[in-house]
C-alpha cells in the first residue's frame, strides 16, 4: 500500500472519530449546563411553593374544605411553569406538567432526579413538608430540556458530519500526501535505474525543501559512496592476490627447482660422500631460508598495498627507531649499531609499516655495509626538519655506485652474491611512498659507505590512490630514490 493511501485511510478513520468524540463531549457539556439551569429553577420554585403546600396540608388536616381549595389555587399560582405534587397522608394534590401517578418516584432524593414516562422525561425535586400536624412531601416537576428534540437533532447532525468527514478528510489527506511524497517518488525513480555493478552513474539530487527527502538522498549518496569504496578495496585486494600469486610463482620457481635438483641428488646417490652431502644439505637450507624470506617479503608488500587510512595513528619515530635498533643488535650482536635521535618527533603513519621501513634499512646496512675487514658499523639518526621527520641510516661499506642508484628499489633486484629476496629496499620505497615521503641514497659521511635518507611529512594526508608494489616495475617511479644493491 502506498504511503499516500495509508495517510488517506488513517486520516479518513481518525477525523470521524475525532468529530464523534468532540460532538459527544459537546453534547454532554451542554446537557450538564441545561440540567444545572433546570435544577436551580426547580429549587427556586420549590422554595416558593413550600409555604403554600404546608398551608394546604394544614387546612386539609383541619377539615376545612374551603380553606383547602383556596390554598390549592394559591399553590398552583405560585408554581407558575412547573408541575407540583403534594403528597399527604390522606390526599394527594397535583397540577401542571408531570408524570402520571403510575410512575414510581424515588423514596429518598436529596437532589434533582430524572423521571421518564412514554418517551418523555422530567426533572423532579422533592422537599419534605414539616411543621404540620401531619407531614407530607412536596414534588416539583419540569420537562427535561436536556433531552428535548433540539439536542437529539444535534446528535444526528454530529453523526452526519462524522459520516461526511470520513471520505472528505480521507480524500483531502490523500491529495496532500500525494503532493508531499512527490519528491520521494521522483527520488525513487532516479535511483531505481542505478546498478553500481554495471554503471558509474551516481545520484545527483537538488534540494526539494522536504527535509526527510533531502536526508534520504544524502543517505543514498553516502551508501553508494561506501559501496564504491568497498568495491574498490575488494578489487585492489583481488588484484593484490593475483599479483602475489604471479610474483610468488615466478620467483619461487628457480629456488624450488634448485631444491628439487638437490633432493634428486640425495635420493639418487644414497652413498654420496660426506663432504658432498654436507654441501647439498647446506644449499637446501640456504634455498629454504630464501624461500621463507621471499614469502615474508611478499606478504609485507601485500599488506602495504591494502592498508587503509583508518590504520594510521600518531607514531613516535624515535621510539620506533629505538625498537628497530634493539632488534638489529639482537640479530647481529657483533655489529656496532648506534642511534642518535631527537626526542619526540612524530608523524601520522602506520606503525607496522614504519617498522618495516626501519628494519629493512638496518638489514640492508648489516648485509651490505661492512668494511673491508667484515665489520658492520651502522649509525641511525632521527631528527626534525621543519614540517618533516628525517631518518638516516649510514654504513661503512663499499657504497653505492651512482649508475646503480636508479635501480636498487626495483622488485627482486639483488646485488652480486646477495642471498636476500630482492624485496627489502622495495618495501622501504613502498612505505616511504605510502607515508607521502621520499627515500634517497647518497655517499656516506666523509665519502665512505652509503647513507639512506627517508623524509616523512609530520601531518597526515590522502593515501596514494593506486598501489600495486607486487607487480610494479620500479619503486623509483613512486618515490624519489637512488638505489643500492638490495637486501
Amino acid at each position: 500500500m502506498r504511503l499516500s493511501t495509508r495517510i488517506g485511510l488513517a486520516v479518513g478513520l481518525t477525523v470521524p472519530l475525532l468529530v464523534l468524540a468532540s460532538g459527544w463531549l459537546l453534547l454532554n457539556l451542554v446537557a450538564r449546563d441545561l440540567h444545572r439551569e433546570e435544577d436551580n429553577h426547580l429549587r427556586r420554585r420549590a422554595a416558593a411553593v413550600l409555604p403554600d403546600a404546608r398551608a394546604l396540608l394544614r387546612a386539609t388536616a383541619a377539615g376545612r374544605p374551603r380553606a383547602a381549595d383556596t390554598r390549592e389555587r394559591l399553590l398552583y399560582s405560585a408554581a407558575l411553569d412547573v408541575g407540583v405534587r403534594v403528597v399527604g397522608p390522606d390526599a394527594t394534590f397535583n397540577g401542571g406538567p408531570q408524570p402520571t401517578a403510575s410512575v414510581a418516584l424515588p423514596a429518598r432524593a436529596t437532589g434533582p432526579v430524572t423521571v421518564r414516562q412514554a418517551g418523555h422525561s422530567w426533572r423532579a425535586l422533592s422537599r419534605p413538608i414539616e411543621g404540620t400536624p401531619v407531614a407530607g412531601t412536596l414534588w416539583v416537576f419540569q420537562p427535561d430540556t436536556a433531552d428535548r428534540v433540539q439536542l437529539r437533532l444535534v446528535r444526528r447532525r454530529v453523526v452526519m458530519t462524522a459520516l461526511l468527514a470520513a471520505p472528505l478528510s480521507g480524500l483531502l489527506a490523500w491529495g496532500i500526501a500525494t503532493g508531499a511524497t512527490g519528491p520521494l517518488r521522483r527520488l525513487g525513480r532516479r535511483t531505481a535505474g542505478f546498478d553500481p555493478r554495471t554503471s558509474t552513474a551516481r545520484l545527483s539530487h537538488e534540494p526539494t525543501g522536504v527535509t526527510e527527502v533531502d536526508e534520504l538522498a544524502a543517505t543514498l549518496r553516502t551508501v553508494l559512496a561506501r559501496y564504491d569504496e568497498q568495491a574498490a578495496r575488494t578489487a585492489e585486494a583481488l588484484e593484490t592476490a593475483r599479483s602475489f600469486s604471479a610474483a610468488a610463482s615466478h620467483e619461487l620457481r628457480t629456488p624450488l627447482m634448485s631444491m628439487g635438483t638437490n633432493l634428486d641428488i640425495l635420493a639418487d646417490h644414497p652413498d654420496l660422500p660426506g663432504p658432498d652431502r654436507t654441501e647439498v644439505v647446506t644449499d637446501l637450507r640456504h634455498e629454504h631460508a630464501r624461500l621463507l624470506g621471499l614469502l615474508v617479503m611478499l606478504r609485507d608488500l601485500g599488506r602495504g598495498d591494502l592498508v587503509d587510512a583508518e590504520a594510521f595513528r600518531t607514531v613516535d619515530v624515535a621510539e620506533a627507531a629505538d625498537a628497530a635498533v634493539a632488534e638489529a643488535r639482537r640479530r647481529d650482536p657483533a655489529a656496532r649499531v648506534t642511534l642518535r635521535a631527537q626526542p619526540g618527533p612524530t608523524v601520522q603513519g602506520w606503525e607496522p609499516g614504519l617498522r618495516l621501513l626501519l628494519d629493512n634499512l638496518l638489514a640492508n646496512a648489516l648485509a651490505h655495509g661492512r668494511d673491508t675487514e667484515g665489520r658492520a658499523t651502522v649509525a641511525v639518526g632521527v631528527r626534525s626538519a621543519g614540517a618533516e621527520v628525517v631518518i638516516t641510516v649510514d654504513d661503512r661499506g663499499p657504497g653505492v655506485p651512482a649508475e646503480a642508484r636508479g635501480r636498487i628499489f626495483e622488485r627482486f633486484r639483488r646485488g652480486p652474491g646477495s642471498a636476500g629476496s630482492g624485496l627489502g629496499l622495495t618495501l622501504v620505497a613502498q612505505q616511504a611512498a605510502l607515508h607521502r615521503g621520499s627515500v634517497t641514497v647518497t655517499d656516506g659521511p666523509d665519502g665512505v659507505g652509503a647513507r639512506f635518507e627517508v623524509r616523512l611529512p609530520r601531518v597526515g594526508g590522502d593515501l596514494p590512490g593506486r598501489r600495486d608494489w607486487l607487480i610494479g616495475t620500479a619503486g623509483a617511479n613512486r618515490s624519489q630514490s637512488s638505489h643500492k644493491h638490495g637486501s
